[in-house]
């Protein structure tokens, strides 16, 4: 599976003169008072923008905020995430106050070479949701060129993701676009071995899809989170109050049977972290896996299993994680995470991560740079590794 197939890259295009329509993930935290909480998003984007500018393109950005419900919502605008990319890019970032339109065709048209427009939140309008092909024809008209550089929205189908590509003859992928797809290749092709994935969460049903899709590949499977109380308590483990989901046993007995078939060493947890409550009176300990107590939960793996976990990191040459392997949210059951993340860190292993909750944990931990690639795709790069069609990647490629 060549996630690549078919997709043009950036460098290919010639765009001095022309319109380039950039679609892209900016839908970027807001503090209560509405200013930015975080800019990672629009940093993602800035090297597709300045390389459009630097071939003598005009650009036009589009992307959503929030969640609007197709509705204007002045407290939504892109002005805040326009003034912030008009400081990166050091120039003026036009803005006019719709998304399609003569108004916004105007402000478009009226550019020079290497100026940048900003168009008003796609989620303002309905039709964006519902992919509606005569919106998408619209935004169409903006542009000589389409790049898609927004892999979180490509998992959904959107007019500007899934249709725009239709109505234009120049398109690819944008620069964060390709990195995602070139990194996540690593994995849906032939991971360098020993391969190791790791996984947790705070869904078995979330997981074993990806479980499954790698078994044939991997070395190694390091499991935490619900994803583990699941396989304990399919194992016949006594997992007091931690939701499991029993309907699931079958599968996760299933897994277990084939990876010892294939070789696979599945570690499942040794010892967990539990509380009996919330707050600061509950009781919090760390116990082995067989004497967890009837009133209590499973929210970390403990310090052995969390050591055992780093050592097969080391070992490893290439490792996907998804998935934080405990309550992470919550301070008391940080910590299996956090030491495994830093073996991950330390590892001289191809380190790639995905999902938006392993993405915050790490971000957390300020350990991105430290890591070879931590992916802004959500379930949509998870849908590639599996071998899921994702809409707006889809709708990039040309296989004629």
């Amino acid at each position: 599976m060549d996630l690549l197939r078919g997709i043009t890259k950036l460098e290919s295009l010639p765009l001095e003169g022309r319109r380039v329509l950039v679609r892209a993930d900016l839908d970027c935290p807001l503090t209560p008072e509405g200013r930015l909480a975080d800019d990672a998003r629009i940093q993602a984007i800035l090297p597709t923008v300045r390389h459009a500018i630097a071939q003598g393109a005009k650009v036009v950005l589009a992307g959503s905020l929030g969640q609007p419900g197709g509705r204007r919502v002045p407290e939504l605008s892109m002005a805040v995430v326009g003034e912030r990319l008009a400081e990166l890019l050091d120039q003026e970032v036009f803005l006019p106050e719709d998304t399609v339109g003569d108004g916004p065709r105007k402000v478009v048209m009226e550019r020079v070479d290497g100026e940048v427009v900003l168009l008003e939140n796609l989620a303002f309008q309905p039709e964006e949701e519902a992919d509606d092909d005569v919106f998408a024809q619209r935004l169409a008209m903006l542009c000589d060129v389409y790049l898609n550089d927004a892999l979180f929205a490509s998992g959904r189908k959107l007019a500007s993701t899934r249709s725009v590509p239709k109505h234009v003859n120049l398109k690819a992928a944008g620069m964060a676009l390709n990195k995602e797809l070139t990194f996540l290749n690593r994995i849906a092709g032939i991971p360098e071995g020993p391969f190791t994935l790791m996984v947790g969460g705070a869904r078995f049903s979330d997981t074993i899809g990806l479980m499954n899709t790698l078994l044939g590949k991997v070395k190694t499977v390091l499991v935490g989170g619900a994803t583990a109380a699941t396989f304990l308590a399919a194992r016949g483990v006594k997992v007091g109050l931690t939701p499991v989901e029993k309907e699931r046993f079958e599968a996760a007995s299933q897994f277990l049977s084939r990876a010892r078939l294939r070789g696979v060493d599945v570690q499942l947890p040794t010892d967990v972290v539990v509380s009996d409550g919330i707050g600061e009176s509950a009781e919090v300990s760390t116990v082995a896996v067989e004497a967890i107590p009837s009133g209590a939960q499973i929210l970390d793996i403990g310090s052995d299993t969390a050591a055992a976990f780093a050592k097969a990191l080391a070992a490893s040459r290439t490792v996907f994680w998804n998935g934080p392997l405990g309550a992470f949210e919550q301070a008391p059951f940080r910590e299996g995470t956090e030491k495994v993340a830093k073996a991950l860190a330390r590892s001289r292993a191809t380190s790639i991560v995905a999902g938006t909750d392993t993405v915050a944990a790490v971000s957390r931990l300020v350990l991105t740079p430290f890591l070879t690639h931590v992916s802004g795709g959500g379930d949509a790069a998870l849908a590639l590794v599996e071998g899921r069609d994702v809409p707006g990647v889809e709708a990039l490629r040309d296989l004629d």
